[in-house]
């Protein structure tokens, strides 16, 4: 046995003297599914919990510290059993209401199709987009976030964390409504390589680090020790040219392979990260790779200015 999927669902048949559809068996499995639980905590908190008690002014949080545990009504003690009971009441018939009208529409994003993701990765999600939805900006302090698939699920799109991105429930609905995109194309537009480029048609023993969309290498003409570059897997000239899941992708690399780095060479003490965009400024292979540039202490007189000193005479420079 690897879940207690079994001794449950067994119980839910000898309780139902044998029989019982599949629908109270699933409600009987839901208990014990910890991860479920934990996304209607997400949506408690940071959506009807911050309505119902920053605009309506109906609840407020219970906390401990600073962590939300729950909530309460603060003038419950001024009502009585009959008018909570009342009140109650009201609340069932609003949500038969609600659902006589509606029907299964209302949770479509919750079915199969779109897939469930894990706390941990919403998370992840969330901390890189600073807490903010990454269309319009907002503050989580403002209004609820949700992950959202950059590439819907139905279309071939993935729960990597390269697809997911935050955005706020007023811009997710929109997207939804609105956006009739066909992915399909892009999705097979991943796929592109460019015969005779050299990053394209890199050894697979010069890799050493990858995801669904990008990989590493250690620069040949490095100029420092541990030099790596990041290449998005997709033939694509230009940085301003990539796709918002390969910029997080080539993000959630640059942070890998800074680790690593730091893990084994205890001597680095900062780093450059750079990306040559044009013949102008210096790019001399025309497929997209940002340079991630170990620095240590003392590797050169004064290394202030940085990559200013792509022009060297405005590399020092002092402030005014």
């Amino acid at each position: 046995m690897s879940h207690v999927y079994q001794p449950v669902m067994i119980r839910n048949l000898l309780k139902n003297k044998g029989t019982a559809d599949s629908a109270k068996i699933a409600k009987d499995l839901l208990a014990y599914d910890v991860s479920q639980v934990e996304y209607y905590q997400l949506i408690t908190k940071n959506m009807v919990g911050q309505v119902l008690s920053k605009s309506n002014g109906i609840t407020q949080p219970v906390k401990e510290g600073r962590k939300i545990i729950g909530y309460q009504i603060p003038f419950s003690n001024e009502l009585s059993d009959a008018e909570m009971d009342d009140l109650a009441s009201m609340c069932v018939d609003k949500i038969e209401s609600f659902i006589s009208k509606y029907g299964d529409s209302k949770w479509a994003g919750k079915k199969k199709s779109t897939g469930y993701i894990s706390g941990s990765l919403r998370y992840e999600v969330f901390k890189r987009a600073k807490f903010r939805c990454e269309l319009c900006g907002i503050s989580a302090e403002d209004k609820a976030l949700e992950v959202d698939h950059i590439i819907p699920r139905n279309k071939g799109g993935t729960d990597d964390l390269s697809n997911l991105q935050a955005l706020c429930y007023s811009c997710n609905a929109s997207k939804r409504d609105r956006d009739d995109t066909d992915f399909r194309g892009m999705a097979e537009g991943y796929k592109h390589r460019e015969k005779n480029c050299l990053f394209c048609e890199i050894e697979e023993g010069r890799i050493f680090a990858s995801n669904e969309l990008c990989y590493a290498i250690r620069d040949e003409y490095k100029v420092t020790e541990h030099h790596a570059l990041i290449i998005p897997k997709r033939h694509v000239s230009e940085f301003f040219d990539l796709h918002q899941p390969e910029i997080n992708a080539a993000y959630s690399l640059l942070q890998q392979v800074r680790r690593e780095i730091e893990a084994k060479d205890n001597s680095v003490t900062g780093f450059n990260i750079g990306v040559n965009s044009g013949k102008d400024a210096g790019q001399t292979i025309f497929h997209c790779h940002i340079h991630l540039i170990p620095r240590r202490l003392g590797d050169m007189e004064d290394p202030r200015g940085g990559v200013r000193g792509v022009i060297p005479e405005k590399r020092i420079y002092l402030a005014k």
